[in-house]
């Protein structure tokens, strides 16, 4: 393989990433693309383990001929050695050094070998993930993100019940539903806690993008065809059970999003699937230095950050779905492309995919608008509800470091109460901090991306093992 052409470092393997190495690897760039699972797709095109050997994997994804479109494009490109696809590699920092960049990995599933791959650019396509809203109850087994059950059934082929109740807001739900329902799951409701009449009034800007809502009315007719119901401008108001869950109290909201009371019903589960939008994986961003326009990486036209050399494309850019990743990563491959072949892109040449990238933010912002979680959530959190689970800190305590320390931010809460001190540092709990303090959920300014054995740490001057850049 010629070792003299420019070197793109591609991190995360899902619908943005994948379009990006194509798009790089077809006009003279060698990729290395890196991913902290063992087959490519993200969690959008998250695969079963072959050893399930699954008959019908195309049964559990929408848009199947794209997936297969990238997938045979990826395989094409690595064997004519335009790509080195490096699976488990679980990134955790990325730097730079002149014009050049060092992306530092762990490998393997123990995460304990360390891997650096040096390159000439890097392309952001880290994804993104779930935000979670506690409630009473909520930390019971069987309780489980909407995104985590749609992970359980893709790549297990399991679920963790028999009967669903899944809650919470956004576009998410009616495939989770479909999807588990399909598995033979009986699906005792459907609770959103969006306003129907909030489609009529972004009608027209719902309406540019006819395709996005005949998927939504084919998930809509299949889940009632299994005759689940819904109940929509509703909420989980509490889980119930001791060893599992067991049953889940819902109720009405009233228009500015507090419980209506005497409209609580419990309904009776195993499971609880519940989610409330997603947020920009944007770690690698912030240590690269890249701008961060709320909690999006902030890109130009050409994808690029403010950073040079550094490309982002997908969620991390702002949640817009699989079909806007596919069309930023295309950009973002094309221009890097050519940048680091010393030339302007001639943006004339992905004008299809700029249209379509416009169309789609916009799309993405009236869903925005739509499924914003209910005004008074914070509300149905006593001071018992753990809050953070990893340090086990509770509602109340965070309401008195508030209240009585005078904490404004996450950070401060953070530093009071060790709220988003613990393994997952915070992505759990940091919108529910914020949301209890009162304040807004503002970057994590984390050093690494990930947490990483002190040994590795040790062992960085001694040259960690090189992969993709020879």
């Amino acid at each position: 393989m010629a070792t003299d052409r420019p070197h793109l470092a591609v991190i995360g393997a899902g619908p943005a990433g994948l379009a990006a190495t194509a798009a790089a690897a077809a006009h003279g760039v060698r990729v290395t693309l890196l991913d902290a699972a063992a087959q490519p797709g993200g969690q959008f095109y998250r695969q079963p383990a072959a050893e399930l050997r699954a008959h019908r994997p195309q049964a559990l994804h929408h848009d199947w001929r794209t997936w297969e479109r990238l997938r045979d494009g990826l395989d094409t490109y690595a064997r004519a050695g335009a790509v080195t696809h490096l699976t488990n590699h679980h990134v955790w920092f990325a730097e730079r050094h002149a014009d050049r960049f060092t992306v530092h990995a762990l490998l393997g599933p123990e995460q304990e070998d360390p891997v650096a791959v040096q390159a000439d650019a890097v392309l952001l396509a880290t994804g993104g993930y779930e935000k979670v809203l506690p409630f009473p109850g909520w930390t019971l087994p069987g309780v489980l993100t909407a995104g985590g059950a749609q992970a359980m059934l893709k790549g297990t082929l399991a679920v963790s019940g028999r009967t669903a109740v899944v809650a919470g807001t956004g576009p998410l739900l009616l495939p989770v539903a479909t999807g588990l329902a399909a598995a033979g799951v009986q699906i005792a409701a459907l609770v959103e806690s969006a306003d129907p009449k909030a489609f009529v009034r972004r009608s027209r800007a719902l309406a540019a993008q006819p395709g996005k809502l005949a998927e939504g009315a084919g998930y809509a007719a299949r889940l009632l065809r299994h005759r689940a119901r819904t109940l929509t401008r509703h909420t989980v108001v509490e889980a119930h059970g001791t060893e599992r869950l067991e049953a889940v109290t819902v109720a009405a909201l009233d228009g500015e999003g507090r419980v209506r009371p005497g409209t609580a019903r419990r309904i009776s589960c195993d499971t609880l699937a519940v989610g409330h939008g997603m947020l920009p994986h944007t770690d690698l961003a912030e240590t690269l230095g890249c701008h961060l326009d709320g909690v999006n990486v902030q890109v130009d036209d050409e994808q690029r950050t403010d950073v040079p050399g550094v490309w982002a494309a997908g969620e991390t850019t702002g949640i817009g779905g699989s079909a806007l990743a596919l069309a930023e990563g295309h950009i973002a491959g094309r221009s890097a492309a050519a940048r680091l072949a010393g030339r302007a892109p001639d943006q004339r040449e992905w004008a299809a995919a700029a249209k379509s990238r416009t169309r789609l933010r916009e799309f993405a912002l009236a869903l925005d608008g739509l499924y914003a979680p209910p005004a008074r959530w914070s509300e149905l959190i006593t001071d018992d509800t753990v809050v953070c689970r990893c340090e086990e800190v509770t509602g109340g305590t965070i309401r008195e470091a508030v209240a009585e320390l005078g904490a404004g931010d996450v950070r401060t809460v953070k530093l009071l109460t060790r709220a988003g001190m613990g393994w997952c540092q915070g992505r759990m709990c940091a919108a529910a901090v914020a949301g209890l303090a009162g304040c807004r959920l503002a970057p994590s300014r984390r050093p690494f991306a990930r947490p990483v054995p002190l040994g590795v740490l040790a062992r960085e001057d001694t040259h960690p093992t090189e992969r993709g850049s020879s």
